[in-house]
This record gives C-alpha cells, sequence and structure tokens, in this order.
C-alpha cells in the first residue's frame, strides 16, 4: 500500500534561527532524521512505496536520500577497499519526491500527488513528524472491513496542564488533568480511502475538511491508540526523542523489537532507494 508523507510545512517552533532552513521531519533523533524513523515504521509492515510532498526545504530530503549512507546504520564488512553491507535500511524502498507548493495546505498537497496512487482504492497518509508503536496491521484491516472514506488514529490528550471547573461565584468546583479528560486528538496516521477527494476543496485541509466531511456522513472511523506516541512540535520534545534514542528506549523502533521485519533486506553492495519523479 502507498504511503503518503506531508513533509513541506516550515516547522518553526522546531527552528533554531533565521538561518536554519531545515523542515521538521528532517530533525535528527540518533543517527537519522525523523521522516527516516517514520518510513521505517511503514517499511517494517511491508509498506515500502512512498510519495514525499515536497514544499519548504526540500532540497535537504532529497539531498538526504540520494547522498545515502546506509553504513550509518547497518553493519557491514569492509574488504579489499569494498563495502559490504550485511543488511540495508532502503534499499527495496521506492520514493516519489513531488513538490507539493511552500504554502500549500495538507489537503492540496494530497491533491496534488493523486495522480502518484495510480487509482488504488485505499492508501496510507502521515505527518512524518510523530513517531508511534501502533500496530499498523490492525489499523489497516479494521478499516477495510469497514464501510467508511478515512481512518484517523486518535490518542489520548498529551497536555500536562489541568483544567479548572468554575462555578458562578468564582469558587473552584474541581481541577482535572486534561489527559484524564474523555477527550481524543488526532494522532497523525491516516487509512484513507479515494473518497476523501470528494471532500477536499481546492487548498482545503485533509482534516478540516476532508476529514471533518466524511464525519458529517459518518463515513469516518477512529482507531483509538493508547501505547506509545510522541510528536515533535517544539525542539523540546525532539530532544527528548533523541535522548530516548541515545538510552536505547525507542519503542517505536518496531523494526528492532520484530526483528528485521518486511522493511528490511541484504545486500553484497551499497544500493539505494529506488527514485521516482
Amino acid at each position: 500500500m502507498k504511503v503518503v508523507l506531508f513533509c513541506g510545512g516550515y516547522g518553526l517552533r522546531m527552528r533554531s534561527g533565521a538561518s536554519d532552513d531545515i523542515p521538521k521531519p528532517m530533525a535528527m533523533v540518533g543517527p537519522r532524521p525523523l521522516i527516516w524513523h517514520v518510513m521505517r515504521y511503514y517499511a517494517h509492515y511491508g509498506h515500502t512505496e512512498f510519495i514525499l510532498c515536497l514544499g519548504y526545504g526540500a532540497h535537504h530530503i532529497k539531498n538526504f536520500f540520494l547522498t545515502y549512507e546506509e553504513t550509518t546504520s547497518n553493519d557491514f564488512v569492509l574488504r579489499n577497499g569494498r563495502t559490504e553491507l550485511l543488511s540495508t535500511d532502503i534499499a527495496d524502498w521506492t520514493i516519489t519526491f513531488a513538490q507539493t507548493g511552500i504554502e500549500s495546505p495538507i489537503g492540496e498537497r494530497l491533491r496534488r500527488v493523486r495522480e502518484h496512487l495510480d487509482g488504488d482504492e485505499m492508501f496510507l497518509a502521515n505527518y512524518a513528524d510523530v513517531l508511534t508503536d501502533a500496530p499498523l496491521p490492525q489499523m489497516i484491516e479494521r478499516f477495510a472491513r469497514r464501510d467508511a472514506g478515512a481512518s484517523m488514529m486518535v490518542v489520548p490528550p498529551q497536555s500536562s496542564f489541568h483544567c479548572v471547573d468554575l462555578g458562578e461565584d468564582g469558587l473552584v468546583g474541581g481541577i482535572t488533568a486534561v489527559s484524564e479528560l474523555p477527550l481524543w486528538e488526532n494522532g497523525g496516521y491516516f487509512v484513507l480511502r479515494q473518497e476523501v477527494f470528494d471532500h477536499i476543496p481546492e487548498n482545503g485541509d485533509l482534516v478540516a475538511d476532508g476529514c471533518a466531511g466524511l464525519a458529517k456522513q459518518g463515513r469516518l472511523v477512529a482507531h483509538q491508540h493508547r501505547g506509545f506516541w510522541k510528536p515533535t512540535d517544539t525542539v523540546k520534545e525532539r530532544a527528548a526523542l533523541d535522548a530516548a534514542y541515545a538510552r536505547g528506549d525507542r519503542p517505536w523502533a518496531v523494526w528492532e523489537r520484530d526483528g528485521a521485519g518486511a522493511g528490511a533486506c541484504t545486500s553484497g553492495s551499497r544500493d539505494g532507494a529506488g527514485v521516482g519523479a
């Protein structure tokens, strides 16, 4: 199943200064950028056809894959001056790099890559900046059985703030942590059918237009996930993930927990990914 990744936003809260033009999906977690971790998650479950919706800082993403170094995250043998890889990350991946505009909303980016989906009834989509250990096969299977146009993974609120219940006299009736409220947030992992395009107008949004339109018709389902899920909207959140990686605490790396998985392969040479236009 094809995977559409939205990686063209500015990511202003992740930038360290005016001269920093690296898009958020290229922020580092361990030796690899965020987008790599997201792609390895999908590849582990056998989904290795990627469509990257590029925009701001696109050259950073292109250069990363065009000059990809397999030896950074794979064991290898150096023999007679030649590198012999014992395994590879991306040799079996197909990656389409599509420029979808600097200012385009998420929905418009999706509209602009529709031609690359080859009319597939179902496909996957992701913001390319959120890590999780959610069981993707279950998410897809449950959606495939439903008569719906889209599935959205939802997670409990991540805020550490508290909500205060106020009476008319200003007295506090109760204090509740946001995380304990019966609310769910958009988790950023989508399974979609072509039907979603019927609800996204030009320059529209995937969630506010596409998903909301389907919800009004009773054709949007949610996959509730209470396991690991971490966004990287700020420098602090990215740093926390980087620190967790360094100490070996990386539950999102399902390819390490479950073994090599469908997305890994072996190779005796330095192969790169298949590159689409």
